[in-house]
């Protein structure tokens, strides 16, 4: 690998390392100079499994790079550009523009919970953003506040770390069985191991929501049984401070993902909530609308059903600041229908 001065790295001969800004569980995130364009960018050093066969090792970078690729296509004010993908010592890294703020996650950690309006304009910018993903057939998989970036200045919402997507139709890493993504804001569906689509994200959004508004998940537990417990099972309880939206956080927080609410009218709603004070009800089923201090029942016609894209999950990741769970090799129910749910919640107990 080339070096350029006193423990600087230089990238594929143009992008030069120059302090580690970040890291996570699919890699570490460096603030690094283009020599050719002379501007300042993020790279994304993604880490490879190196105790892999090396058959295994080159379907899993081929696999990002094709995930990379994909997500280089977005084109929205509300996700990251990737400018380029690159590969140096057989290792692929993704180089970004560099967002000069934090992330949603710290924002809360520093100041607290926001109000309904600004949990409204965050929500709209990323369900927007996820919106024009889907479109391009990419899945996130690992939505939650610490992968939504605030613009200092500006206050731009930057949904980032498409690090784990899924490109609808490609050729996925499932075969190990083991689990990708936060638990906290993972969706029932994906914890239980069927194939998901889209619909997934917008669980992880309505937990995010909550999270805004409060200061922490729903699901928040005290060990990763809980938390598996806590999505498939428990009794759903959205916080007080998620009154005014309520409407919004109980559709996208629906089980059933045929019948969770979309991103393109959970958006409506938050938007007539700007302009009005007000919630609307969600498009079919039945619902509950804010309005002032006092909440609504509504029941709507049924929705026409969505037809989930394939989707699995791929690899461990942590729970909230705890030590790493094991490699999780969730049960795969049958393929027509999935298993009881008192079955499926000791079933995920015993794997965690």
């Amino acid at each position: 690998m080339g070096t350029e001065g006193a423990g600087f790295r230089l990238i594929a001969g143009r992008y030069r390392l120059e302090e580690r800004i970040g890291r996570g569980g699919m890699g570490v995130v460096w603030r690094a100079s283009d020599r050719v364009l002379g501007r300042q960018v993020a790279v994304k050093e993604l880490l490879l499994d190196e105790s892999l066969p090396d058959e295994d090792a080159r379907r899993r970078r081929d696999h990002t790079f094709r995930e990379a690729r994909a997500v280089c296509q977005l084109r929205h004010p509300h996700i990251i550009v990737v400018h380029d993908v690159v590969e140096q010592d057989e290792r692929p890294y993704l180089v970004m523009e560099l967002i000069n703020g934090g992330s949603l996650a710290e924002r809360i950690a520093r100041s607290g919970p926001v109000d309904a309006a600004e949990a409204a304009r965050i929500g709209i910018a990323l369900l927007s953003a996820v919106h024009t993903a889907h479109e391009a057939g990419v899945l996130h998989r690992d939505i939650k506040p610490a992968n939504v970036l605030i613009e200092s200045g500006t206050d731009r919402v930057v949904l980032t770390d498409f690090g784990i997507a899924q490109v609808e139709g490609a050729t996925t890493l499932t075969e190990t069985g083991s689990f990708v993504g936060s638990p906290e804001y993972t969706a029932p569906e994906r914890m239980s191991g069927l194939r998901t689509g889209f619909e997934s994200d917008l669980w992880s959004l309505g937990a995010l929501l909550c999270t805004v508004l409060s200061g922490e998940s729903p699901f928040r537990r005290d060990s990763l049984g809980g938390i598996l417990h806590a999505v498939v099972t428990d009794e759903i309880r959205p916080p007080a401070e998620a009154e005014p939206l309520l409407p919004v956080v109980r559709g996208l927080l629906e089980r059933d993902p045929e019948r969770r609410l979309g991103a393109a009218d959970a958006e409506r709603m938050l938007r007539t909530y700007l302009a009005t004070g007000r919630t609307p009800a969600a498009p079919g089923g039945q619902d509950t609308a804010a309005h002032g201090g006092g909440l609504i029942h509504r029941i709507g016609a049924g929705r026409t059903p969505k037809t989930p894209a394939p989707y699995a999950p791929t690899q461990s990741d942590l729970p909230h600041g705890g030590p790493p769970p094991s490699a999780a090799a969730l049960p795969q129910p049958p393929p027509a229908r999935p298993a009881p749910r008192g079955v499926l919640v000791a079933a995920l107990l015993v794997a965690a």
